[in-house]
């Protein structure tokens, strides 16, 4: 039995707040958590298969040509190697309709430095790792001076596919007319997701069945796209991916490891491993996309926007259908009714370009909020004044309402708590010894997603429950926050409900990414649980607003039975289903914050520090209190190495990623990390979910990135407009001591 949800009314129902268990909202630990840091939970590198060999890619050394001929006498001789594979299936692709980022090259043709050609396979990983460095391989290269490794030499540019140019009304005549006005230039550099754990798989073949332990967010579309690779139906493809250790979109699609595993045990009928190193990760995965952005913005004397502009240029590979989305947050935060939105896309040989952590806000914001800036600076008013006198009250180009929005709210409870000033801005004011002191803001937004998602739910006769779907946990608290959702609506502690996610088998969920799992899984579970409710409602002849579940106990008519003896050795197993409705046309739907810092900047080395940072967001409803912060101060934490560090260096000359592991490529350390403040500004969003809830998984790195910046020059006067903000731009521009 099942029941379904389509959202084409918001859901004023407010069903979690009627509930009586009162877990929701609390900062409930991570019901995984002590598998973690124990060691007990197993990842994708981590499960033992009998007889499983282990394969190592080898990768182009190439930018740009075919292979001609892979000699695989010269390692076949090697201990312990069993074959060397270089087969098409190994470049898997999106299957049709897809949402993954797969690569669509082909095997034998050469696009990018680090593309993979083929797999070795061995007894041993050292031996297989051997083998890989010494198989000998010739190419065909192409002349490098028709080749195009850089942006700045893309010689055309098209329109980002899926993304939407804006043209209303005059932007060139609001600048000329305003009375304050912007024409800045941004760039940003690219970024690796630089994922924890890094990608692996461990395939088995069994002539009919394909199964595999990997590291995934999104099963839904993952299986798929492995059974239109390897040629299989989907059916005959298992994937099982119950641990991941971080993947901000860099395991969306199926990656090189899963497929090249996959091919091997088809192909040798025995089990095989994969498991990328770090420097494959970052060049053969997918990167985020340098940006060229052009800012305009013109306001009036009261500091509002009439003129608004933003156009960025990113890139990709040669056919690729992914365009960075940088204008996504532009589109509706902001004022002005003569607007300019555009994405242009050049094509380069390196390799594919992808959704990373917040793509779009995350490179977007921050050259938005840094223009920002310098309206404020511009027209006299403060920054978060400027902000709160430009909050539409439409969405400005598709004239519909705003689902629900507390950005007023986040900016004065950010600014309450931070401590902020508005006035006085002017800058390289405040010196503490060799150190320049300044503060900053910045608005945050990142769209809300919501996807079809289903879950089972299954109150089991001794009044505990089981959640089954095939969402993922990519270390953002899934697991508890399910457990929450259905321990809330069932009347029990979340330690009674077991979780059970990652395996293709299950019922189908979004899977992670997009911010959408816990709006979307999570309202699937509450309407499996409510169709539990109701058939415990028929079994006790009460309505549903007549009965509290609480503790394992059923509560009516003033009567208290424990749930074993109301069920009395029978369970209950219901389907939920979500899907979205006409709530995405209806409204607006986004989630919004405010970021504070304070930095100090050296007077003699430019280098940058953050003293301390606050975030303030509204997310909708507050599923897990704990969690939630979490997710927003791992997001301020990628701020600060967006804004500071993190810059894939490509070699001009023939288009290798010249910093390739987390030696090279610098993200946020400890000693990088001040103390972190985060207030969850709380509301109710009933046209974002069933539950209320919106996205927070990616919000808090949407915008902190310009706050830095804008601290920066407060500090020291120096206004860059080139992320990283590193100590050599710097240095040469600082203030006289």
């Amino acid at each position: 039995m099942s029941k379904s949800i389509t959202l084409d009314q918001p859901d004023q129902r407010n069903l979690l707040d009627r509930m009586a268990q009162g877990t929701i909202g609390k900062p409930v630990n991570r019901l995984e958590g002590p598998d973690k840091v124990s060691g007990v939970a197993t990842y994708a590198a981590e499960f033992s298969a009998p007889g499983a060999a282990n394969g190592v890619l080898v990768t182009s050394t190439i930018s740009k040509g075919e292979v001609a001929l892979i000699d695989e006498a010269s390692v076949m001789g090697m201990p312990g190697v069993l074959a060397v594979i270089s087969d098409q299936r190994m470049i898997a692709r999106p299957a049709q309709g897809g949402a993954g980022e797969a690569p669509v090259q082909q095997v034998k043709q050469i696009d990018y430095w680090g593309q993979p050609v083929a797999v070795v396979v061995a007894e041993t990983f050292e031996q297989a790792r051997d083998a890989a460095k010494r198989l000998k391989i010739t190419y065909n290269a192409d002349d490098m001076s028709d080749v195009v490794l850089n942006p700045e030499d893309a010689d055309s540019w098209e329109e980002g596919p899926g993304t939407e140019t804006v043209e209303q009304g005059a932007l060139p005549q609001a600048m000329s007319e305003a009375a304050y006005s912007v024409d800045a230039t941004y760039t940003t550099e690219g970024h690796n997701s630089a994922p924890m754990e890094p990608h692996a798989a461990l395939a088995e073949w069994d002539g009919t069945k394909l199964t595999v332990h990997a590291s995934l967010q999104m099963l839904n579309y993952n299986i798929d796209e492995l059974a239109d690779s390897m040629g299989l139906d989907a059916e005959n493809v298992h994937l099982l991916s119950p641990y991941v250790g971080g993947g901000f979109g860099s395991k969306l699609g199926i990656s090189p490891d899963v497929a090249a595993a996959s091919v091997a045990a088809m192909q040798l009928g025995r089990p095989v491993r994969v498991v990328l190193s770090r420097q494959q990760v970052f060049q053969s995965v997918i990167r985020r996309t340098e940006t060229t952005q052009r800012v305009r913005l013109a306001a009036d004397a009261d500091g509002r926007l009439q003129g608004f502009g933003h156009e960025a240029k990113v890139t990709n590979l040669p056919e690729e259908e992914f365009a960075e989305p940088v204008t996504q947050a532009s589109a509706f935060l902001y004022p002005g009714q003569d607007r300019v939105l555009k994405v242009e896309m050049g094509r380069i040989h390196r390799m594919t370009a992808g959704s990373v952590r917040a793509p779009g806000e995350a490179v977007g914001m921050q050259a938005l909020e840094a223009a920002m800036d310098e309206l404020a600076e511009e027209s006299g008013i403060g920054p978060v004044e400027l902000r709160l006198r430009n909050i539409p009250e439409r969405h400005p180009s598709d004239d519909v309402p705003y689902s629900s929005r507390r950005l007023a709210e986040c900016l004065k409870a950010g600014a309450e708590a931070f401590g902020w000033d508005d006035k006085d801005r002017k800058p390289a004011q405040r010196r503490e010894g060799e150190w320049w002191i300044g503060t900053g803001m910045a608005t945050a937004a990142r769209i809300h997603n919501l996807s079809k998602a289903e879950a089972s739910v299954t109150l089991m006769e001794d009044g505990t429950a089981v959640v089954a779907t095939d969402m993922t946990d990519i270390g953002t608290g899934t697991y508890t926050i399910l457990g929450q959702i259905a321990g809330e609506m069932l009347g029990l502690e979340p330690s009674d409900v077991l979780v059970r996610l990652g395996d293709s088998d299950l019922a189908r969920g979004p899977g992670s990414g997009g911010s959408w799992g816990a709006a979307s899984s999570g309202s699937a579970v509450q309407i499996a649980c409510e169709a539990i409710r109701e058939e415990l409602c028929d079994m006790l002849g009460c309505e549903d607003e007549d009965l509290t579940l609480k503790d394992g106990f059923a509560i009516h008519n003033n009567k208290r039975q424990s749930l074993p003896e109301l069920l009395n050795g029978r369970s209950i197993e219901k389907l939920g289903k979500l899907k979205p409705g006409e709530t995405e046309d209806d409204f607006a739907q986004a989630s919004y914050g405010a970021f504070f810092t304070e930095v100090a900047v050296n007077a003699y080395t430019g280098e940058t520090r953050i003293r301390r940072m606050s975030g303030a967001f509204g997310i909708g409803r507050v599923l897990n209190e704990k969690t939630a912060k979490s997710q927003c101060m791992g997001g301020m934490v990628w701020c600060i190495g967006s804004a500071l560090m993190e810059d894939m260096m490509f070699d001009h000359r023939d288009g290798h990623l010249a910093n390739c592991d987390l030696a090279e490529y610098h993200v946020p350390v400890n000693r990088d990390v001040p103390h972190l403040d985060v207030i969850m500004v709380e509301e109710r969003d009933p046209a974002a979910s069933p539950l209320q809830a919106k996205g927070v998984g990616e919000l808090g790195i949407c915008g902190g990135a310009g706050a830095i910046c804008n601290a920066i020059y407060n500090a020291c006067g120096v206004r860059l407009r080139s992320f990283p903000m590193t100590p050599d731009k710097l240095i040469d521009h600082l203030p006289e001591i």
